[in-house]
């Protein structure tokens, strides 16, 4: 009977290992499927160009034949700066102001919401010209975005991240915050993205190789990317079965145990 009884427990404690245990396709990026094998894999770059959102940074350097005339706008000289590139970029950068605005030496506001950052360099270009060079002064103006910045939360690395990339893919924002855990919901990815009219919330399934052809497979600035837990972390059994049919067996032992003693007494 006894015996017959730590059979029941042992089954149980396998039926329960394989049915909570967390499978490999949930935990692996960008799978192909048995159709795509022999396929080439080419990453569609869907990203649109991307316009200018209050909050964000600018870093914009202008030259000319003449140096010292555009040393107003070119305030840092960087070959003797010790501070780091971010500490940079945010005293000599350019904030856009709530109303879409940045200050500009000799210019003084310009409105820059919406834009693209070849708009504001044809912008800003034509401003100077307009009111303080000449056409023999050959400026050249650049206009970047300070690096792409987000905000990892859940099961990944969680903080405020940086890259300064012109172009940031989500496996490489996922891989620069140290990776998703493996109680990572993968498959349910969240990119909660800013727009004029207000935040709007977009899923992505990062093991699914169709990921590369989304049109969220590149992150924008000021995204926030959630990772949710799967239902096998608030079990706390474990990840592989393995791991779950210890932690079941241990369970029903110590509840075997707990019964022999007390209909002893």
């Amino acid at each position: 009977m006894l015996k017959r009884y730590y059979l029941i427990l042992i089954l149980l404690a396998g039926v329960l290992s394989f049915s909570s245990c967390i499978s490999t396709k949930k935990t692996t990026y960008l799978q192909d499927n048995d159709e795509k094998l022999d396929s080439v894999i080419q990453i569609q770059q869907l990203k649109k160009p991307y316009r200018i959102q209050t909050g964000d940074l600018l870093s914009i350097r202008v030259k000319a034949l003449d140096q010292e005339l555009v040393g107003m706008f070119n305030p840092i000289d960087e070959a003797n700066l010790s501070a780091t590139t971010e500490e940079r970029v945010f005293f000599d950068g350019f904030t856009v102001d709530d109303h879409g605005n940045i200050r500009v030496p000799t210019l003084g506001e310009v409105n820059v919401l919406g834009y693209t950052e070849k708009e504001i360099r044809e912008k800003i270009e034509g401003l100077l010209l307009e009111n303080y060079f000449k056409e023999e002064a050959n400026i050249f103006v650049t206009v970047k975005l300070a690096g792409i910045r987000y905000t990892t939360l859940g099961e990944i690395g969680t903080g405020s991240q940086v890259i300064y990339k012109e172009k940031v893919t989500i496996m490489e924002a996922v891989a620069n915050a140290g990776g998703i855990t493996e109680y990572g919901d993968m498959e349910n990815v969240k990119i909660i993205r800013q727009y004029p009219e207000g935040e709007k919330v977009h899923l992505i399934d990062l093991t699914d190789i169709d990921a590369t052809k989304s049109e969220y497979y590149y992150i924008q600035p000021n995204d926030l990317i959630l990772v949710n837990a799967l239902p096998q972390k608030a079990l706390g059994l474990g990840t592989t079965g393995l791991e779950i049919f210890r932690t079941g067996v241990t369970i029903l032992s110590f509840i075997t145990t707990t019964i022999l003693l007390f209909s002893r007494i």
